[in-house]
C-alpha cells in the first residue's frame, strides 16, 4: 500500500515510463502506475491465483497492465522502472533478489521498494523516500497499522 501511494503521490517517477510491478500479488502497485500516467505496465507474479487477481482489480479500477508468471529473477527485463512491494520477507528470495536489483540499477534502471520492516531488507543498499502508516489485518500482521518505508534502490554514495 505504501508504495502505491508513493506513485499517486509522485506520477513523475512513473509518468510515460515502462513499469515492471515485481511480485505484485493483487496488482495494487502496477494498478497505481496506470493511474499516475506509466506508458505501460506489467505485472509479474509467480503465484498461480495472482493473475486472476490482478486482473479483476485491474478491470475494477478500470485499467489494462499487462501479466506475466514467469520467474524474472536474474532475467534481463525491458522496463525504465522496478517497482517491487514486500518483497525482502524471506532469506532465499532475499538473496536472489539483491543481486538482480543491484544488475538492474546498474544497467541504469530506477528500482523502487515498498517494506514494512521485513527482516531481510537490505538497508545497506537502500536509500530512504518516504514512510506511511499503512492499516493492516491484524489477523496477518501484529497490529492494526504499520509503517511502511518506500526505498531507492541502489549503492549509497
Amino acid at each position: 500500500q505504501g508504495l502505491a501511494r508513493y506513485i499517486l503521490d509522485h506520477p513523475h517517477m512513473v509518468r510515460g515510463k515502462r513499469v515492471l510491478d515485481f511480485a505484485s500479488g493483487s496488482g495494487l502497485v502496477g494498478i497505481a502506475a496506470v493511474m499516475a500516467g506509466a506508458r505501460e505496465v506489467t505485472a509479474a507474479d509467480i503465484d498461480p491465483w495472482a493473475e486472476t487477481a490482478i486482473r479483476l482489480n485491474a478491470k475494477a479500477n478500470g485499467v489494462f497492465l499487462e501479466f506475466t508468471g514467469a520467474d524474472l529473477i536474474g532475467q534481463d527485463i525491458d522496463a525504465d522502472i522496478v517497482l517491487a512491494g514486500d518483497v525482502f520477507y524471506d532469506r532465499a528470495f532475499a538473496d536472489a533478489l539483491v543481486p538482480w536489483l543491484t544488475r538492474l540499477t546498474a544497467e541504469g534502471i530506477l528500482v523502487l521498494v515498498g517494506d514494512p520492516g521485513r527482516s531481510y531488507l537490505p538497508r545497506e543498499q537502500l536509500e530512504f523516500c518516504t514512510a506511511y502508516q499503512v492499516p493492516v489485518t491484524r489477523a496477518l500482521e501484529d497490529s492494526e497499522i504499520k509503517t511502511t518505508t518506500v526505498w531507492r534502490f541502489g549503492s549509497i554514495s
